[in-house]
């Protein structure tokens, strides 16, 4: 929270970008090291350090334009779409069985400072465009909010 780092779904991890805040004109440049926002309509997460540069911090959010300076060494070009995230396993696990039939999933816990959670990411496509034409398809059959997501280092 404290380093020029922030989230984004896609881009390669490594990679740095400059964002801009649209109202006020300033900018930062920060590297990507995590995946989020997993709220819709936002592109990127900032740390608290890369928000107070840009005098975001009281708003939270804000209009932002996102410019590539580099590309992160691209661990894979392998991606998926998440469709849930829980803080019980059962409720992870219980999605996970309603897609297993016709998709692979993928269960991937991790920690968040709002406590530990379990994503649960379907399919496993070789382009970008491939996970965002499954996303609209598994959002428009079973109304879930969904996310594309680069699966960096999962085999």
């Amino acid at each position: 929270m404290n380093q020029l780092v922030a989230a984004h779904r896609t881009l390669p991890f490594g990679s740095m970008v400059r964002v801009t805040n649209l109202n006020n004109g300033l900018h930062i440049d920060v590297r990507i090291i995590d995946r989020g926002p997993f709220v819709s309509g936002r592109i990127i997460d900032l740390s608290l350090a890369a928000a107070k540069a840009i005098n975001m911090v009281g708003s939270g959010i804000a209009p932002v334009r996102i410019e590539v300076l580099t590309a992160g060494s691209t661990v894979s070009n392998i991606f998926s779409v998440q469709v849930g995230a829980f803080q019980q396993r059962e409720n992870a696990e219980r999605l996970q069985a309603q897609f297993m039939a016709r998709y692979p999933v993928y269960l991937q816990e991790y920690d968040a400072p709002a406590g530990h959670f379990y994503r649960v990411r379907v399919g496993r496509t070789t382009t970008q465009q491939e996970a965002e034409q499954l996303a609209s398809q598994l959002a428009s059959e079973n109304g879930f909010q969904t996310f594309v997501v680069r699966l960096d280092g999962i085999q």
